[in-house]
């Protein structure tokens, strides 16, 4: 059995119905020399193995400084982020960086492709940085690009591929350490709009096949409608109630 399989055995021998992460009583806080700017405010969600969320709110209204803080790379001001069961607050610097690439992935509006590696390669980064061997990596690689419809593209770069297909290429490889969640800021804001509801609705499809919970941060209500459930974030406020947005 492979080091990353054990691990997510050994991490967890949790229940199905237990939530992959959880945010309790979250409050983000700025000073601006003069007053404290108040961006979040008493944010609480669950979210549960294979779910996918779609938070939704305007430009401006928190959605990125809430993504950051759920995906440990930003602290709150108050409140608790649990990842499969363990506190955030609670780990120090490598701690989080060993859990967060354990179990998180990260999808982004801009691809963030390595420019001088080929799609397999990129895709293949967080496999080599764990250290798995050159040629399971490779192979797991082109597996999961095939599955997004990329077998054609393996071996061309980022600069070769259109913006659909270095998307796909960037949702790969947040996929390819089979991570108990993924965190999608604007993923598909960079697209048109046939090609982004493409891409949505595969990245979506392939959370269900791996189990992988999807918290996706949207300004688009029509796709946020895909995901299996939608919340509003407006004034610093989280709530199911669509009249908030």
């Amino acid at each position: 059995m492979s080091n990353r399989i054990s691990n997510r055995i050994g991490n967890g021998m949790r229940g199905e119905a237990d939530p992959v992460l959880q945010a309790h009583a979250l409050s983000k806080h700025f000073s601006d020399g003069v007053s404290q700017v108040r961006v979040l405010e008493q944010i609480n969600l669950s979210l549960k193995r294979g779910e996918s969320l779609a938070i939704v709110g305007a430009s401006g209204s928190g959605k990125s400084t809430l993504l950051h803080i759920l995906g440990g790379l930003d602290r709150a001001s108050q409140g608790e982020v649990t990842l499969m069961g363990q506190s955030l607050s609670a780990l120090g610097p490598a701690q989080l960086g060993q859990l967060r690439n354990q179990h998180l992935g990260f999808v982004y509006q801009f691809h963030h492709l390595l420019p001088e590696l080929n799609a397999w390669e990129n895709v293949a980064m967080p496999l080599w940085i764990r250290r798995d061997s050159n040629k399971s990596s490779e192979e797991e690689a082109k597996t999961l690009l095939s599955r997004l419809g990329l077998s054609s593209r393996l071996t061309h770069r980022p600069s070769e591929l259109s913006g659909g297909e270095r998307q796909r290429v960037a949702i790969a490889r947040a996929l390819i350490t089979k991570p108990a969640c993924v965190l999608a800021d604007e993923p598909t804001g960079n697209l048109d709009r046939q090609t982004a509801k493409e891409v949505f609705e595969l990245m979506l499809s392939m959370s269900k096949s791996i189990e992988t919970s999807f918290i996706v941060v949207t300004h688009d209500p029509e796709l946020a409608a895909l995901c299996d459930r939608v919340m509003h974030l407006k004034l610093g406020f989280l709530s199911d109630d669509d009249s908030l947005s």
